[in-house]
Protein backbone atom coordinates (compact mmCIF):
# COMPACT_ATOMS: atom_id res chain seq x y z
CA UNK A 1 0.00 0.00 0.00
CA UNK A 2 1.09 3.58 -0.65
CA UNK A 3 0.62 6.14 2.11
CA UNK A 4 0.38 9.86 1.31
CA UNK A 5 1.79 12.11 4.04
CA UNK A 6 1.75 15.91 4.17
CA UNK A 7 2.06 18.68 6.75
CA UNK A 8 -0.50 21.04 8.24
CA UNK A 9 0.45 23.99 6.02
CA UNK A 10 -1.58 22.29 3.24
CA UNK A 11 -4.66 23.26 5.29
CA UNK A 12 -6.68 20.08 4.83
CA UNK A 13 -9.65 19.67 7.13
CA UNK A 14 -9.85 16.56 9.28
CA UNK A 15 -12.72 15.33 7.13
CA UNK A 16 -10.71 15.80 3.92
CA UNK A 17 -7.76 13.89 5.38
CA UNK A 18 -10.00 10.97 6.32
CA UNK A 19 -11.88 10.91 3.00
CA UNK A 20 -8.69 11.05 0.93
CA UNK A 21 -6.64 8.72 3.11
CA UNK A 22 -3.94 11.31 3.87
CA UNK A 23 -1.66 11.22 6.92
CA UNK A 24 -0.62 14.47 8.59
CA UNK A 25 2.32 15.88 10.51
CA UNK A 26 1.54 19.21 12.20
CA UNK A 27 3.76 22.26 12.34
CA UNK A 28 3.95 24.18 15.62
CA UNK A 29 2.46 27.56 16.53
CA UNK A 30 3.84 29.37 19.59
CA UNK A 31 2.17 32.22 21.47
CA UNK A 32 4.87 33.46 23.84
CA UNK A 33 5.67 30.42 26.01
CA UNK A 34 2.62 28.42 24.88
CA UNK A 35 3.31 25.93 22.07
CA UNK A 36 0.39 24.51 20.09
CA UNK A 37 0.06 22.15 17.14
CA UNK A 38 -1.41 23.48 13.91
CA UNK A 39 -4.19 20.91 13.92
CA UNK A 40 -7.71 20.53 15.27
CA UNK A 41 -6.53 21.49 18.76
CA UNK A 42 -6.06 25.09 17.55
CA UNK A 43 -9.34 26.40 16.17
CA UNK A 44 -9.30 29.20 13.61
CA UNK A 45 -11.54 31.28 15.87
CA UNK A 46 -9.05 31.14 18.74
CA UNK A 47 -6.09 31.74 16.46
CA UNK A 48 -7.57 34.83 14.84
CA UNK A 49 -8.91 36.32 18.06
CA UNK A 50 -5.41 36.13 19.56
CA UNK A 51 -3.73 37.45 16.42
CA UNK A 52 -6.05 40.41 16.04
CA UNK A 53 -5.75 41.18 19.77
CA UNK A 54 -2.05 41.80 19.16
CA UNK A 55 -0.32 38.54 20.05
CA UNK A 56 2.60 37.58 17.81
CA UNK A 57 2.64 33.84 17.13
CA UNK A 58 5.71 32.14 15.70
CA UNK A 59 5.85 28.99 13.61
CA UNK A 60 8.31 26.13 13.76
CA UNK A 61 8.88 22.91 11.84
CA UNK A 62 7.91 19.46 13.13
CA UNK A 63 10.68 17.43 14.73
CA UNK A 64 12.23 14.45 12.94
CA UNK A 65 10.52 12.23 15.54
CA UNK A 66 7.13 13.39 14.29
CA UNK A 67 7.97 11.93 10.88
CA UNK A 68 9.85 8.92 12.21
CA UNK A 69 6.75 7.45 13.84
CA UNK A 70 4.90 7.55 10.50
CA UNK A 71 7.82 6.07 8.59
CA UNK A 72 8.31 3.25 11.10
CA UNK A 73 4.64 2.24 10.98
CA UNK A 74 4.73 2.20 7.19
CA UNK A 75 7.90 0.11 7.09
CA UNK A 76 6.53 -2.38 9.59
CA UNK A 77 3.36 -2.75 7.52
CA UNK A 78 5.31 -3.16 4.29
CA UNK A 79 3.91 0.10 2.91
CA UNK A 80 5.58 2.86 0.92
CA UNK A 81 5.26 6.58 1.74
CA UNK A 82 5.05 9.58 -0.57
CA UNK A 83 5.73 12.58 1.63
CA UNK A 84 4.70 15.95 0.10
CA UNK A 85 5.77 18.93 2.19
CA UNK A 86 5.90 22.71 2.57
CA UNK A 87 8.58 24.45 0.51
CA UNK A 88 12.08 23.99 1.90
CA UNK A 89 12.68 27.69 1.19
CA UNK A 90 10.01 28.58 3.75
CA UNK A 91 10.51 25.94 6.45
CA UNK A 92 12.82 23.20 7.68
CA UNK A 93 9.98 20.66 7.47
CA UNK A 94 11.55 18.84 4.50
CA UNK A 95 14.86 18.64 6.40
CA UNK A 96 13.13 17.08 9.41
CA UNK A 97 11.57 14.43 7.16
CA UNK A 98 14.92 13.66 5.55
CA UNK A 99 16.58 13.26 8.94
CA UNK A 100 13.82 10.85 9.96
CA UNK A 101 14.19 8.84 6.78
CA UNK A 102 17.92 8.60 7.40
CA UNK A 103 17.25 6.97 10.77
CA UNK A 104 15.71 3.93 9.02
CA UNK A 105 17.75 1.70 6.73
CA UNK A 106 16.13 1.18 3.33
CA UNK A 107 13.01 3.06 4.36
CA UNK A 108 10.52 3.07 1.45
CA UNK A 109 9.96 6.81 1.74
CA UNK A 110 9.86 9.31 -1.14
CA UNK A 111 10.11 12.95 -0.03
CA UNK A 112 8.81 15.64 -2.39
CA UNK A 113 9.79 19.24 -1.70
CA UNK A 114 6.65 20.94 -3.01
CA UNK A 115 8.26 24.39 -3.39
CA UNK A 116 4.71 25.48 -2.57
CA UNK A 117 2.51 26.38 0.41
CA UNK A 118 -1.12 26.41 1.56
CA UNK A 119 -3.61 25.62 -1.26
CA UNK A 120 -0.78 25.21 -3.80
CA UNK A 121 0.63 22.41 -1.63
CA UNK A 122 -2.90 21.04 -1.29
CA UNK A 123 -3.24 20.74 -5.08
CA UNK A 124 0.00 18.77 -5.20
CA UNK A 125 -1.18 16.39 -2.46
CA UNK A 126 -4.52 15.91 -4.22
CA UNK A 127 -2.64 14.99 -7.38
CA UNK A 128 -0.60 12.45 -5.37
CA UNK A 129 -3.84 10.89 -4.12
CA UNK A 130 -5.22 10.73 -7.65
CA UNK A 131 -2.11 8.96 -8.92
CA UNK A 132 -2.18 6.54 -5.97
CA UNK A 133 -5.81 5.70 -6.70
CA UNK A 134 -4.88 5.05 -10.34
CA UNK A 135 -2.48 2.37 -9.15
CA UNK A 136 0.78 4.18 -9.83
CA UNK A 137 3.89 3.19 -7.86
CA UNK A 138 5.31 5.43 -5.14
CA UNK A 139 8.36 6.18 -7.27
CA UNK A 140 6.20 7.10 -10.25
CA UNK A 141 4.06 9.38 -8.09
CA UNK A 142 7.10 11.22 -6.72
CA UNK A 143 8.53 11.72 -10.21
CA UNK A 144 5.21 12.95 -11.60
CA UNK A 145 4.86 15.44 -8.74
CA UNK A 146 8.29 16.93 -9.50
CA UNK A 147 6.95 17.99 -12.90
CA UNK A 148 3.41 18.79 -11.77
CA UNK A 149 4.56 21.26 -9.09
CA UNK A 150 6.09 23.54 -11.74
CA UNK A 151 2.62 24.09 -13.22
CA UNK A 152 0.93 25.30 -10.03
CA UNK A 153 0.26 29.04 -9.89
CA UNK A 154 -0.50 31.09 -6.77
CA UNK A 155 -1.36 34.79 -6.78
CA UNK A 156 -2.48 36.46 -3.54
CA UNK A 157 -3.05 40.01 -2.38
CA UNK A 158 -2.20 41.02 1.18
CA UNK A 159 -4.73 43.34 2.77
CA UNK A 160 -2.28 44.66 5.35
CA UNK A 161 1.48 44.97 5.83
CA UNK A 162 1.19 44.96 9.61
CA UNK A 163 1.87 41.25 10.05
CA UNK A 164 4.94 41.23 7.81
CA UNK A 165 6.30 44.00 10.04
CA UNK A 166 5.39 42.11 13.22
CA UNK A 167 7.38 39.14 12.00
CA UNK A 168 10.37 41.30 11.09
CA UNK A 169 10.06 40.65 7.35
CA UNK A 170 9.73 44.33 6.47
CA UNK A 171 10.61 47.47 8.49
CA UNK A 172 7.80 48.89 10.59
CA UNK A 173 8.29 52.28 8.92
CA UNK A 174 7.71 50.70 5.50
CA UNK A 175 4.55 49.02 6.76
CA UNK A 176 3.27 52.31 8.16
CA UNK A 177 3.93 54.11 4.87
CA UNK A 178 2.29 51.30 2.90
CA UNK A 179 -0.77 51.48 5.13
CA UNK A 180 -0.94 55.25 4.68
CA UNK A 181 -1.05 55.03 0.88
CA UNK A 182 -3.20 51.86 0.92
CA UNK A 183 -0.50 49.79 -0.80
CA UNK A 184 -1.63 46.20 -1.42
CA UNK A 185 1.21 43.87 -2.47
CA UNK A 186 0.48 40.90 -4.72
CA UNK A 187 2.65 37.91 -3.93
CA UNK A 188 3.44 34.62 -5.63
CA UNK A 189 5.68 31.63 -4.98
CA UNK A 190 8.63 31.56 -7.36
CA UNK A 191 10.43 28.60 -8.93
CA UNK A 192 12.73 28.35 -5.90
CA UNK A 193 9.80 28.04 -3.51
CA UNK A 194 10.19 31.53 -2.07
CA UNK A 195 7.51 34.18 -1.64
CA UNK A 196 8.09 36.93 -4.17
CA UNK A 197 6.43 40.22 -5.08
CA UNK A 198 4.46 39.82 -8.31
CA UNK A 199 2.94 43.30 -8.35
CA UNK A 200 1.07 45.85 -6.27
CA UNK A 201 -1.92 48.14 -6.32
CA UNK A 202 -3.00 51.28 -4.51
CA UNK A 203 -6.20 50.18 -2.86
CA UNK A 204 -8.16 46.95 -3.07
CA UNK A 205 -9.79 47.70 -6.42
CA UNK A 206 -6.55 48.26 -8.31
CA UNK A 207 -4.83 45.37 -6.58
CA UNK A 208 -7.70 43.05 -7.45
CA UNK A 209 -7.60 44.12 -11.10
CA UNK A 210 -3.83 43.54 -11.20
CA UNK A 211 -4.23 40.07 -9.68
CA UNK A 212 -6.93 39.17 -12.22
CA UNK A 213 -4.65 40.29 -15.07
CA UNK A 214 -1.86 38.03 -13.79
CA UNK A 215 -4.14 35.02 -13.37
CA UNK A 216 -5.76 35.40 -16.79
CA UNK A 217 -2.32 35.59 -18.44
CA UNK A 218 -1.74 31.93 -17.52
CA UNK A 219 -4.59 29.69 -18.79
CA UNK A 220 -6.14 27.15 -16.44
CA UNK A 221 -6.01 23.38 -16.83
CA UNK A 222 -9.65 22.72 -15.98
CA UNK A 223 -9.01 19.05 -15.19
CA UNK A 224 -7.79 20.18 -11.76
CA UNK A 225 -9.41 22.26 -9.00
CA UNK A 226 -9.22 26.05 -8.96
CA UNK A 227 -9.05 27.21 -5.34
CA UNK A 228 -9.80 30.79 -4.29
CA UNK A 229 -7.90 31.77 -1.10
CA UNK A 230 -8.80 33.84 1.93
CA UNK A 231 -7.60 34.56 5.44
CA UNK A 232 -10.05 35.08 8.32
CA UNK A 233 -12.95 36.59 6.35
CA UNK A 234 -14.28 35.86 2.86
CA UNK A 235 -15.41 39.33 1.69
CA UNK A 236 -12.31 40.21 -0.36
CA UNK A 237 -12.13 36.70 -1.77
CA UNK A 238 -15.79 36.73 -2.81
CA UNK A 239 -15.27 40.03 -4.65
CA UNK A 240 -12.25 38.54 -6.45
CA UNK A 241 -14.21 35.44 -7.47
CA UNK A 242 -17.04 37.56 -8.92
CA UNK A 243 -14.61 39.57 -11.02
CA UNK A 244 -12.62 36.52 -12.10
CA UNK A 245 -15.82 34.83 -13.21
CA UNK A 246 -16.82 37.92 -15.19
CA UNK A 247 -13.40 37.78 -16.88
CA UNK A 248 -14.05 34.18 -17.93
CA UNK A 249 -11.75 32.63 -15.34
CA UNK A 250 -13.25 29.35 -14.03
CA UNK A 251 -13.60 29.49 -10.25
CA UNK A 252 -16.31 29.16 -7.62
CA UNK A 253 -16.66 30.52 -4.13
CA UNK A 254 -17.84 27.05 -3.06
CA UNK A 255 -14.25 25.86 -3.55
CA UNK A 256 -12.70 28.65 -1.48
CA UNK A 257 -9.75 27.61 0.67
CA UNK A 258 -9.22 29.04 4.14
CA UNK A 259 -5.51 29.64 4.75
CA UNK A 260 -4.53 28.12 8.09
CA UNK A 261 -2.47 29.43 11.00
CA UNK A 262 0.98 28.37 9.69
CA UNK A 263 0.83 30.75 6.72
CA UNK A 264 -1.71 33.25 8.11
CA UNK A 265 0.71 34.06 10.92
CA UNK A 266 2.84 35.88 8.35
CA UNK A 267 0.20 37.55 6.18
CA UNK A 268 -2.64 38.52 8.49
CA UNK A 269 -6.40 38.80 7.89
CA UNK A 270 -8.16 39.92 4.74
CA UNK A 271 -5.71 38.36 2.28
CA UNK A 272 -7.21 36.82 -0.84
CA UNK A 273 -6.09 35.13 -4.03
CA UNK A 274 -6.32 32.09 -6.27
CA UNK A 275 -4.40 28.86 -6.84
CA UNK A 276 -4.68 26.66 -9.93
CA UNK A 277 -2.80 24.40 -12.34
CA UNK A 278 -1.63 26.10 -15.52
CA UNK A 279 -2.42 24.40 -18.81
CA UNK A 280 0.55 22.87 -20.63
Amino acid sequence: MIRILTDSSADFSRRELEERGIDLVALNISFDSESLSDDDSLSSEVFWSRMIAGENPKTSQPSPDAFLSHFMRAKEAGDEVVCVLLSSALSGTVQSAMIARGMLDNAPVYIVDSLQATAALKLLVLRACQLRDEGRSAGDIARELEHFKTRIRLYACLNTLEYLARGGRIPKAAASLGTLVQLKPIVTIDADGRVGLAGKGMGLHRATEALIHMACAHPVDTRYPVLPLYTHTTDNCAALVRKLTQAGFPCRMEDAHSVGPTISTHIGPGAFGVVYVEAE
